[in-house]
């Protein structure tokens, strides 16, 4: 009989636990290049502009009293 538990995209894994992990990394420079962590990207310009004309829009006018 099927072993309808494990659904078909799910893949059976082994567990190896910390304490197991022997011998070298595969590739120990993408290893370093996978631990350094990227920045956020900046902003267009354009993005910054329609934020712009966004906060106007939001903004309610008032009339000055300098009478």
């Amino acid at each position: 009989m099927a072993n309808k538990a494990l659904a078909t995209r799910q893949k059976m894994r082994l567990r190896v636990e910390p304490s197991q992990n022997f011998g070298k990394p595969r590739n120990p420079i993408a290893a370093l290049a996978k631990a350094r962590s990227a920045g956020a990207h900046a902003k267009p310009l354009s993005s910054e502009r329609q934020e712009a004309r966004r906060m106007l829009k939001k903004a309610k006018l008032v009339a000055d009293d300098d009478e």
